[in-house]
């Protein structure tokens, strides 16, 4: 029996929801100070020029340190026009995109007021859309100090290449994107990238991903620590 620790994730990237895959039960970090520029607001999808990120703004707070579940997002700017626009244009030419744009459509036409409670209705409803059943539970407090049957992902998946920590449990897959042809493969992407790229075969694709033996992560614990 074994438990992932990870923190939430806006349109996670496919080693994201290998985790999903590794363990008996997931729990998510609640209660961490919020850190910028990391994969909790922030998604890289494929465009006609090559990855692109799409952030979620958030609104400014007068204290230094928030906890993740109180981080507010900004409608100041229409950034919701502007992601489903970047999605429309990356992906309307891929093979799947018309089974599930509708599953996608509704994350940019309400507006909520919480950026963890956003990503828990997308994290909900894409594990949905691929058929992936998780026994998710949610921190009270944060974690600090864990059990020994804990593998603690929480900082371990970092957009920015200077982050980045060698994973020997996750192979990315390898499949056909739509421009391709006009650049190169770019691997662990956005997970609607496979969604909407492989379609049916997304889950079969992450079950493969996540086949090299699991790996405890390195101990980054407390590093936003409350």
């Amino acid at each position: 029996m074994s438990t992932v620790l990870l923190s939430t994730s806006y349109l996670g990237p496919i080693q994201y929801y290998s985790k999903l895959l590794s363990a008996d039960a997931v729990i998510l970090e609640r209660f961490e100070h919020f850190p910028k520029q990391t994969y909790r607001n922030r998604c890289v999808i494929y465009s006609a020029n090559g990855p692109q990120a799409l952030s979620i703004p958030v609104s400014k707070s007068k204290e230094n340190k928030i906890y993740t579940k109180d981080i507010r997002i900004d409608y100041s700017m229409n950034w919701q026009k502007i992601h489903f626009k970047a999605i429309e244009s990356a992906y309307r030419c891929s093979p799947f995109y018309q089974y599930y744009i509708d599953d996608i459509i509704p994350f940019y036409e309400k507006q909520y007021q919480f950026l963890y409670d956003l990503n828990l209705i997308i994290l909900s409803k894409t594990l949905q859309t691929i058929g992936l059943q998780c026994n998710i539970a949610e921190t009270e407090k944060y974690i600090n100090i864990l059990p020994s049957d804990y593998l603690d992902y929480r900082e371990f998946i970092h957009p920015k290449k200077r982050m980045y920590i060698p994973d020997n449990s996750f192979q990315p897959p390898v499949y056909q994107q739509v421009f391709e042809p006009k650049h190169e493969f770019i691997a662990n992407l956005s997970i609607i990238d496979l969604l909407f790229n492989t379609g049916p075969e997304t889950l079969t694709l992450l079950k493969q991903s996540n086949s090299i033996k699991e790996v405890r992560p390195p101990n980054m614990s407390g590093l936003n620590e409350p």
